[in-house]
């Protein structure tokens, strides 16, 4: 992590990631990069729909290959680049039929390496099979949900599952969340874990830089007024008073309460839930 000097009091503790020691060109591929409207949390009347989010710096979209549906055909990675709209690294890779497209990096791929996208290909970082092809104890990322519909599950940085079973054209996943999924054996992964790690250790110093970000103010809800929260009201700095956490519309949240909607469409794929709280990462 790179750290400054404390020329003002935010700055002391503000550190950001060591770009340069990974990205290798600060120009995108023109080609695959598009303006996006960024209507930031509110409805197509203008009234505020999630909360939280507002202005931030203009950004630029970078068109990621999810899908991958270039099979058999060996690529090559040109560039490492940044991208503003995803916390791990994206590269511009070219195929041997001359295309260029951007792909979601795995940690330790550098400019020069080549990957497959093949139920033939190798158990190697950054080369893409089904997982029916993909051994057990395998860590792998950009897992897709149904068979060709593009990757959907493990794409943040530093992340990635783990292959833990096959059994009856399902393949069990641990996924980051402890969570154990069956996804069908015949959908797509990427061997590898997520590139920069260190994301999750940056500390962003100062309000300002959550502006830029596009991150508007949080107020507390013990801060707020009874008619705007149900923490709200009391003398001074006063406890919740309720003994489960709510929101702000009364909904059960977050300390291990379970929030998942008891009919979701998915609940057949689940195999173990995901474990809550400070240990969740503990094995028993």
């Amino acid at each position: 992590m790179k750290s400054y000097a404390p020329t003002t009091p935010s700055r002391r503790h503000m550190t950001t990631l060591p770009y340069k020691e990974y990205i290798t060109t600060n120009e995108p591929h023109k080609a695959l990069t598009k303006g996006m409207k960024r209507d930031m949390g509110r409805n197509a009347f203008g009234r505020i729909t999630v909360r939280h989010k507002g202005g931030g710096n203009k950004k630029l979209y970078r068109q990621i290959d999810f899908v991958y549906d270039k099979k058999d055909i060996p690529a090559i990675v040109k560039t490492i680049e940044y991208d503003p709209y995803r916390t791990g690294y994206i590269a511009l890779v070219q195929y041997v039929d001359g295309e260029k497209r951007y792909i979601l990096v795995p940690k330790t791929v550098k400019v020069g390496n080549k990957f497959l996208v093949s139920e033939k290909a190798l158990i190697e970082v950054g080369n893409r099979l089904p997982l029916r092809k993909i051994p057990v104890g395998t860590f792998v990322y950009n897992i897709e949900v149904r068979p060709n519909g593009g990757a959907k599950l493990v794409r943040s940085a530093g992340s990635f599952a783990q292959v833990i079973a096959n059994d009856a054209g399902y393949t069990h996943i641990k996924l980051p969340s402890t969570e154990v999924r069956k996804v069908h054996d015949n959908a797509w992964a990427t061997v590898g874990t997520v590139s920069n790690e260190e994301s999750r250790l940056v500390n962003i110093g100062k309000a300002g830089r959550s502006r830029w970000m596009g991150i508007r103010p949080t107020v507390r809800g013990s801060a707020q007024n009874p008619v705007d929260h149900p923490y709200g009201g009391g003398e001074q700095r006063t406890g919740r008073g309720l003994r489960r956490l709510k929101t702000r519309w009364g909904k059960p949240a977050g300390k291990g309460q379970k929030t998942r909607t008891p009919k979701k469409y998915s609940n057949v794929f689940v195999v173990s839930r995901r474990r809550v709280g400070k240990n969740k990462n503990v094995e028993k």
